[in-house]
């Protein structure tokens, strides 16, 4: 069940004998969809978002349900994402600088950004932030002078929401990075949030 306002979250749980411990979001975006093991994690921005825990050889964990995001792109291929979606313009277009930028978040960072403070990964739905294509570079430069503590937002050429599924279509493709890695090209983005699809140990 996802988590209610004011709700502690997860429980205090023996250490399970086939723990396996990922030390980024990526791994635990694979290893939770596999969901064939119990998965810790020491690392990446799940990790940040949620206090930074070590696991070390303690035998009492936490055991935190996460939710997941559901990637789907133009070619049909669907990704599984714990802590972030992130699109924008092959860097011969420009990169961050130029044309539109869509951020999905499940976790609150993406490396040093704090890019949604509000952000929690077992609500049961993901923050999402877009940049106008029309976003000067100026503006784009002070932007990204605040993501450290989350002061980006809220900026008029940027919409912020959160949503359970959505979808985008641009008008030329973008590089769509999942978990912090490029998964493809693509002009059309589906997401939608599976609730309370996996269990992290901490």
């Amino acid at each position: 069940m996802t988590i209610e306002k004011g709700q502690s979250w997860g429980r205090e749980v023996a250490r399970p004998e086939d723990l396996v411990v990922v030390t980024g979001d990526h791994d635990l975006a694979v290893a939770l969809d596999a969901g064939d093991t119990a998965v810790a994690v020491e690392g990446g921005d799940l990790h940040r978002t949620i206090g930074q825990p070590k696991v070390g050889g303690r035998q009492r964990l936490r055991a935190l349900s996460v939710d997941l995001i559901e990637v789907t792109l133009d070619d049909g291929a669907v990704h599984a994402a714990v802590a972030h979606v992130v699109a924008r313009s092959p860097w011969w277009r420009g990169s961050w600088w130029r044309g539109p930028v869509l951020a999905v978040m499940n976790a609150e960072f993406v490396g040093d950004w704090d890019i949604a403070p509000r952000g929690h990964p077992n609500d049961g739905r993901v923050e999402v932030q877009l940049a106008d294509p029309e976003l000067g570079v100026r503006e784009r430069w002070q932007a990204r002078a605040r993501l450290g503590d989350g002061g980006h937002i809220p900026h008029p050429s940027i919409a912020t929401r959160s949503v359970r599924t959505a979808s985008w279509t641009f008008d030329r493709p973008l590089d769509v990075a999942v978990d912090g890695r490029i998964v493809g090209r693509s002009r059309t983005i589906g997401v939608r949030v599976r609730p309370d699809a996996a269990t992290v140990y901490t």
